[in-house]
């Protein structure tokens, strides 16, 4: 069983009783191993294509955003980038409707988008009727790339007409949501690399904290990563403060959390080796990027970082492979503390397991997952993790 210390700045030490304490038996690939056995195709079946969803439940369904193409599989598909929003009963596990969302060129009410990808989608819930899901739509470094975001009513489960431009409030002003005003407001705080036309995204979850709701924002080329605050009006991100040091590092693609004593840590995707982790106390200021000894042999795909039931969860891609494949090997550590790790779940599939996301829906945790041969993302999968107690990580 894993056991290892958190040792960055502003971080307490550490507290063994507040560990999560999994039996000693804990065996976490056959844990990871029935949860596998349960997950139910959610990708239409002529898609050829699929990646990178996200979800809400709201009463007995699961709302699921993801962007699938019909040519290959893969992502880099360009124009024919599509989303989609798929219904899913949680009773039933069944897939009740899959309803468009965008995709290139498409008219709506008040606007037509251009040509390009309809890429990484992300959805959040308004109210008991509304969900909101975003979507940028983007062509290379051809032009420049933009959030939207279109409403879903789930009674009618209609979208709205129309779709909008979110936007962005840095220090200098708030802007269309796209990658300039992004990497300015970078720069203006230290930031080095050279600005991309493309590639800003809604990253993590949304997660709320003290009553407010909080994001990772992402430039993938640029290796870009910020927090931000969205408004009340679930169209303006505001940045709070970016982390993207070491710059010599390729850091991008988050997720933030924030320990017992409020200090935020967010763990970044790297490409050029290892997940590197970030602290800051007040979200705007961050300390130098550092690998972990609890994360030893991470790979360049996106973490996780949620808590649920007074515990939190880890989730990081480990630099393995199976069969051949990519990103075949995804760990699912479990904290009291944020600071004493153990692993609940080792995901092993040569089909791959990556870009999970995770979320609890009355005392339950529901999954979505990317999948495809050897590393290929071809399909999206759903299931429950597991059934959680407040006073219980197991």
């Amino acid at each position: 069983m894993m056991k290892c210390l958190l040792v960055l700045p502003l971080v307490f030490a550490l507290a063994a009783s507040a560990a999560a304490q999994l039996p000693p038996d804990w065996n976490p690939t056959a844990a990871g191993d029935e949860v596998l056995s349960r997950l139910i195709r959610v990708t239409a079946p002529h898609v050829k294509g699929a990646h990178d969803a996200e979800f809400v439940c709201v009463g007995d369904r699961a709302y699921i955003v993801e962007h699938d193409n019909d040519v290959k599989p893969g992502h880099s598909a360009g124009a024919a980038q599509y989303c989609v929003l798929s219904i899913v009963n949680l009773g039933t596990l069944e897939v009740e409707q899959v309803v468009p969302l965008a995709k290139s060129e498409q008219a709506f009410e008040n606007a037509t988008l251009p040509v390009g990808a309809c890429f990484v989608p992300r959805i959040l819930q308004l109210d008991d009727a509304r969900l909101r899901c975003y979507f940028t739509s983007e062509d290379g470094a051809r032009r420049e790339a933009q959030m939207w975001y279109r409403d879903f009513d789930v009674t009618s489960r209609t979208f709205e007409p129309g779709i909008h431009k979110a936007r962005l409030k840095t220090s200098a002003g708030v802007f269309d949501m796209q990658p300039q005003p992004f990497h300015a407001d970078a720069v203006a705080h230290g930031f080095t690399k050279p600005a991309q036309r493309f590639g800003l995204y809604i990253f993590d979850s949304f997660k709320q904290f003290d009553g407010r709701r909080y994001v990772a924002l992402n430039n993938f080329p640029g290796k870009q990563n910020a927090l931000a605050l969205v408004h009340d009006d679930g169209a303006t991100f505001e940045i709070v403060g970016h982390y993207n040091e070491p710059a010599a590092q390729k850091l991008s693609e988050s997720a933030v959390n924030r320990l017992p004593d409020g200090t935020w840590l967010a763990i970044c995707r790297n490409d050029g080796g290892n997940y590197h982790f970030t602290t800051s106390r007040d979200g705007r200021t961050w300390s130098v990027g550092k690998e972990m000894p609890f994360v030893p042999n991470g790979t360049n795909s996106k973490p996780t970082f949620d808590r649920f039931g007074g515990v939190y969860y880890l989730g990081w891609q480990e630099n393995a492979s199976l069969g051949g494949g990519r990103r075949s090997v995804f760990n699912l550590d479990v904290s009291r503390d944020g600071q004493t790790w153990e692993r609940k779940y080792r995901f092993e599939s040569p089909d791959s397991f990556q870009y999970p996301t995770f979320h609890e829906h009355d005392g339950v945790i529901w999954l979505s997952v990317t999948q495809g041969h050897l590393g290929s993302t071809d399909r999206i999968m759903f299931g429950h993790l597991e059934r959680i107690r407040q006073d219980d990580p197991r």
